[in-house]
């Protein structure tokens, strides 16, 4: 079938080398995990942390990031795998086309769309919410409808929009700069967050994890939540109620935001100097960093304040605050401020290179691939990108946007998990410079466990999602099915002309 045609990974390889598609290879190990801490220290650790355990887990979310963390850890030895054989741009979308074919590589890339843009938006209004916090602690204030949403509260959230158009001015001028900024804020918010840990380690009491795990908690008469607010595995089995093992999984499901970002490592393949050793070393290496000091903070954060008392947009500033050490909530907002900073940059760098990859390949308008000439970096769809997330961010809700970054994420590792093992068995030999260890075991679980996650988000997520991929699909139909280059027999030389 036409729409199952595959794309090599030489052919990949080769596009990538087109004069006109050329990318600056000039990243080395150590700025790949800078982007990839960079990005998965954010939100997920700053502002949703406390969210659930309010809501789900309680002081056993320190076990929900270990739930999370295994399942990213098994999906990240495929992407690994993938990143070292295919050294193109473009992450979980490229990896799909050179095995299962475009009709997934485009339902991927897709959904990749979703991942980027929606991560972009959430971290940028979390993003605003620590800057209006750390204006408030000097004594200025902001009117609320101008930081905040329609639907919370405000008009509009200005502050989230200014961001997003800056780094996209960033993003534009070159990876080479990104990727300077990423490290020097990525030490900032690693310094602040080892700060939390070891200074808030003092104020811990053991009472306040007492019940590590809560007990199950049904919903009380006459508030029983709607199916379509419920987890989907939980509306299938008529499971409600909070807290207790589903709550961890709940949890784990939630703060899987946490670690968006080892994947986005991926997508810089194209502009790594050594990409079969060093893309192994980032996607790994930041993932375990980062895994070690999630877990260390939901225990220092719990241990401080009753997980009850959570349930705000800043847990570690109210942390500090229940503590009295309001200078403690200025230096937080401020790492806050900075970290958030690098995840909103990154996700946007994912977002461009996913873009410029399906528009090199002809699924999206070639016209978005147009490489500038100066500063060498795909300026067309990286501006419509910034345009994007920044109107998003400012007309939307932070709960609605994050669970929708969630489950774009766990379809993609899904396909790409299982990606590994179709290229394990049609394309034999392929060298590659890292392999999934106990294959097939491993990417097998690692599909498994995202795809459990998934189960474990809400039923208007589903729907919504549902809908994206449906839009995705009449786009593929419509246009990119006739459009693409393997559908018209060219290469990425012959489609030059049409930038």
């Amino acid at each position: 079938m036409s729409i199952m045609r595959v794309k090599s990974v030489e052919q990949s390889i080769r596009d990538a080398e087109a004069p006109e598609f050329r990318l600056r290879r000039v990243l080395r190990a150590v700025d790949l995990l800078g982007i990839g801490i960079g990005a998965i220290i954010g939100t997920g650790i700053f502002v949703l942390t406390g969210v659930a355990a309010a809501t789900d887990a309680g002081p056993g979310i320190s076990i929900s990031f270990v739930i999370s963390g295994i399942a990213c850890g098994l999906a990240a030895l495929c992407y690994a795998e993938f990143a070292s054989v295919v050294p193109v741009a473009g992450s979980a979308y490229t990896f799909s086309y050179a095995s299962l074919g475009e009709f997934f590589a485009w339902l991927i890339g897709w959904d990749l769309m979703l991942e980027f843009i929606i991560g972009a938006s959430t971290v940028s209004v979390g993003w605003s919410q620590y800057f209006v916090e750390a204006l408030g602690s000097v004594g200025l204030a902001l009117p609320e409808a101008l930081t905040a949403a329609p639907g919370a509260g405000g008009v509009v959230n200005l502050p989230a929009a200014i961001i997003a158009l800056i780094l996209t001015v960033v993003l534009v001028v070159g990876i080479r700069l990104s990727a300077a900024v990423t490290n020097v804020v990525v030490a900032i918010k690693l310094a602040v967050v080892l700060f939390f840990i070891i200074f808030g380690a003092f104020f811990v009491k053991a009472a306040n994890w007492d019940p590590f795990i809560p007990p199950y908690q049904p919903p009380e008469p006459g508030a029983v939540s709607a199916p379509l607010e419920q987890p989907l595995i939980s509306a299938i089995f008529g499971q409600t109620g909070s807290f207790g093992l589903s709550g961890l999984v709940a949890g784990a499901a939630l703060v899987f935001f946490a670690y968006i970002g080892f994947d986005i490592v991926a997508s810089g393949a194209e502009e790594t100097r050594r990409p079969q050793r060093d893309m192994p070393i980032g996607i790994i290496g930041s993932l375990v960093i980062c895994s070690v000091l999630y877990v260390l903070v939901s225990l220092v954060m719990t241990g401080i304040v009753k997980y009850d008392q959570l349930d705000t947009a800043a847990p570690m500033a109210t942390a500090f605050q229940a503590i009295g050490a309001p200078w403690a909530v200025g230096l937080v907002s401020l790492g806050a401020i900075a970290g958030l900073t690098t995840v909103i940059l990154i996700l946007m760098l994912g977002q461009a290179r996913v873009g410029f990859a399906m528009s090199r390949d002809g699924l999206l308008p070639v016209w978005f691939a147009k490489v500038h000439r100066t500063y060498r970096t795909p300026y067309r769809v990286t501006l419509i990108t910034g345009v994007i997330v920044a109107a998003i961010a400012s007309l939307t809700p932070i709960d609605v946007l994050a669970e929708m970054t969630n489950i774009g994420t766990l379809f993609a590792f899904v396909l790409v998990s299982v990606g590994v093992l179709v290229l394990r068995r049609t394309r034999p030999d392929l060298p590659r410079a890292f392999r999934v260890p106990w294959s097939p075991v491993i990417p097998a679980l690692a599909a498994a466990a995202c795809l459990y996650l998934m189960l474990n988000l809400e039923g208007w997520t589903w729907i919504r999602f549902g809908v994206w991929m449906v839009i995705g699909l009449g786009l593929y139909f419509v246009y990119s099915q006739h459009n693409s280059r393997l559908a018209r027999g060219k290469n990425a030389d012959d489609v030059a002309d049409e930038l």
